[in-house]
């Protein structure tokens, strides 16, 4: 019995001590506030498109291998597309607790 009320101690113990590593709700968030500077922008531009271009051919080659038809694949570039515009209005820092609370709203 005394083990039992041990480990339940600890285990209390332990995830108090967690709770400050953790960041609450609002810091997590405020990273939508942050600017980058003229250079980050440029930087964060460059590896943006890459990475648009590598999902546009790795769709591409889905297409080609019958595995999406060519309509289900041009809807899911321009997907990409217009995520790739959002994150060039907002200088390439992304909103994605904004997007979050789009569209996981609880009832």
């Amino acid at each position: 019995m005394n083990k039992v009320w041990l480990g339940l101690i600890v285990a209390f113990l332990l995830s108090i001590g967690t709770m400050g590593f953790l960041p609450s709700e609002t810091e997590a968030e405020g990273f939508s506030d942050v600017k980058l500077t003229e250079e980050q922008q440029k930087e964060m531009a460059i590896l943006q498109k890459e990475a648009f271009n590598q999902k546009k051919e790795i769709i591409n080659k889905y297409v080609e291998y019958g595995v999406f038809n060519e309509e289900k694949g041009l809807k899911m570039i321009s997907k990409f597309e217009d995520h790739y515009n959002k994150l060039e209005q907002n200088d390439f820092v992304p909103k994605w607790d904004q997007h979050h609370k789009k569209h996981h709203k609880k009832d």
